[in-house]
């Protein structure tokens, strides 16, 4: 016997097949229907629900449950309810979508206290959304193959070695929840920024911005995406392509070349040579790399890191270490206080001021934060302190100026006879010095 409920006039749910005429079930259910997974739109029939809350009973108690009149009434009650939960929703008619179907028989399930039935009924679904969707991944037809543009040369996109750059990003993060952090939705929206001949650095400017988008649903892709962008700046400094273990590996044997390289390029102090460079190289510790956050290593390379025409050279334990170094420079073991001041800048437990991490070890060892100026009261003084700011501002310095003693607005000039302008016009020459100047 098919069971379907339908509402009798009081209100209260009645079987179709039992007591109700002919017909009646047909016209109960006029004008709602199902919309199926794959878009089709079907005339609504309550007893396939009941043939489901069936299957997930007799998966609980065995085939003898279907013989049992209890197991055959409750299965009628809670078609009843679920059937009624929908047609409430609708009123006037409508459609259902079966996802909202199927959540509204767990639902009846658990509110009625067959919480065993319910989480076989949640298992079931579970399985069948992992067939229909290994199903859908084999009939999917294969996506064209692209092409990487790498110093000239065409050829094909490694999408293995993308997966593995990106799930090494990912290694060792969790989402909330305790999950490990995926790198599915990276490699999807990476896949879909690409074209055909795409060039090879671009594709992993591509990863960056998708984890980057990722990092308000899940902070750890904050992490994942720093350690996207540390790839790419070792491609810059190293001059090629490395994964993050070969990284760490040639860390210590390019920190000399880099510490070279700012000498003859005129950035670096020459009394950085005279260090034990080997040693300093040997207690650089790559894996504080993975302490990054995005927004930490963006800002870094973006306003730290030293640079030769518009490329840059040092890598971010390499920064830490030229900037101990540059504070090591008149201590007595240089190398042993270098190594120490290093090690609290790279585990952060102390960061100096971006003057100190501009300049130190640098041939300009501006090393102070903040410069305070009273500006005179009269033209050629207030002229010669902003000289003095434009002057500081170019090497990193901070600003503070006490304009009490200029003259207020309206005040009179006696050299000219005039009114003072007040203090106004000149902060906004001060201004735009600042901004021109930076």
């Amino acid at each position: 016997m098919q069971v379907n409920a339908i509402q009798t006039h009081e209100g209260a749910p009645a079987r179709v097949g039992a007591a109700a005429p002919p017909g009646a079930a047909a016209s109960a259910f006029d004008g709602y229907q199902i919309i199926r997974r794959n878009g089709a739109v079907v005339v609504f029939e309550p007893g396939k629900i009941s043939v489901a809350l069936m299957k997930a009973f007799l998966a609980v108690h065995g085939t003898q449950g279907a013989a049992s009149a209890s197991v055959r009434e409750t299965v009628e009650l809670l078609t009843a309810s679920v059937v009624r939960a929908l047609l409430r929703s609708r009123p006037g008619g409508g459609t259902f979508h079966i996802e909202d179907v199927q959540d509204s028989v767990e639902l009846g399930l658990m509110r009625g206290g067959h919480h065993e039935v319910a989480r076989a009924y949640v298992l079931y679904r579970e399985r069948r959304a992992q067939e229909r969707a290994r199903q859908a991944a084999a009939a999917a037809p294969r996506a064209p193959e692209l092409h990487v543009s790498d110093g000239g040369v065409r050829r094909p996109l490694d999408l293995d070695a993308l997966r593995a750059l990106v799930e090494s990003a990912c290694a060792g993060l969790a989402s909330i929840g305790s999950a490990a952090l995926s790198a599915e939705p990276i490699l999807a929206e990476t896949r879909r920024n690409l074209y055909d001949g795409v060039p090879l650095d671009e594709v992993f400017k591509a990863a960056i911005l998708a984890a980057r988008t990722l990092i308000e649903r899940e902070p750890d892709y904050s992490y994942a995406t720093a350690r996207l962008l540390l790839h790419t700046i070792a491609a810059e400094v190293l001059g090629e392509a490395v994964d993050l273990p070969t990284l760490a590996s040639r860390y210590a044997g390019n920190f000399p070349d880099f510490i070279r390289q700012g000498v003859a390029g005129e950035l670096l102090d020459e009394r950085l040579l005279q260090f034990d460079l080997a040693r300093l190289g040997a207690a650089l510790k790559p894996e504080r790399d993975l302490q990054f956050d995005y927004l930490g290593l963006q800002t870094l390379y973006d306003r730290y890191f030293l640079h030769l025409n518009k490329r840059r050279i040092e890598l971010p334990q390499a920064f830490f270490m030229r900037v101990a170094m540059g504070l090591a420079l008149n201590e007595i073991d240089r190398e042993a206080r270098a190594i120490e001041f290093y090690e609290l800048l790279s585990s952060f437990d102390f960061m100096s001021s971006t003057p100190t991490l501009f300049n130190s070890g640098t041939r300009r060892p501006q090393l102070s934060s903040c410069y305070l100026t009273t500006v005179p009261d009269e033209l050629e003084g207030i002229y010669e302190s902003i000289k003095e700011n434009a002057l500081l501002s170019k090497h990193a310095g901070g600003l503070g100026n006490d304009w009490t003693r200029v003259r207020a607005l309206g005040s009179h000039i006696k050299g000219t006879n005039g009114e003072s302008q007040g203090v106004v016009p000149f902060l906004k020459v001060a201004n735009d010095t600042a901004v021109a100047v930076n």
